[in-house]
């Protein structure tokens, strides 16, 4: 019986992650098509670079941090290019229906918003996010609990505009 190989069993964690690589995507550029495209350019980096995956346990881990970085380098890139128009279209609705929340979201500096979207919208452990951010699990608290404190600020200054 053979056992599969780093590459196979790389190809199979992403089959089995296709769906929340694509939220991950969705949470950071909030457009359809976009996150397609990252998740298609992750899967490609992975496959390619399966052969650097260093420890087998860390697949899932490692197929995030990529794409997290392509979601962060796409959306670098756009900056440079034209801003989206004023109309303030962003393509199609995805499952995720608490705009207020992705806007508040915006407030966050890139750590902060990979923390808050791997343990909130991924439902991630704090000991993997910490594995994907490669950061202590410490930090990664500390940076949950100041960001969810900006988050609260936030959109409880949203609702007293709503109420007022």
């Amino acid at each position: 019986m053979n056992t599969p190989s780093l590459q196979q069993k790389v190809e199979d964690q992403i089959l089995d992650s296709y769906e929340a690589m694509y939220r991950l995507a969705y949470t950071y550029v909030r457009n359809e098509e976009d996150a397609l495209d990252i998740v298609q350019e992750s899967v490609y980096k992975a496959i390619k670079n399966a052969s650097k995956v260093q420890q087998e346990s860390y697949i899932r881990t490692w197929l995030w941090r990529i794409v997290m970085n392509t979601a962060v380098d796409y959306i670098r890139s756009r900056k440079n290019e034209t801003e989206l128009d004023a109309a303030g279209e962003t393509g199609k609705e995805d499952t995720y229906q608490d705009f207020d929340t992705l806007e508040a979201l915006k407030i966050l500096d890139e750590r902060e918003k990979a923390v808050v979207i791997l343990r909130f919208f991924e439902d991630q452990k704090l000991d993997d996010i910490a594995r994907i951010l490669h950061e202590n699990t410490n930090t990664v608290k500390s940076i949950l609990y100041r960001s969810l404190k900006k988050l609260r600020v936030q959109l409880t200054e949203g609702e007293l505009r709503y109420e007022g």
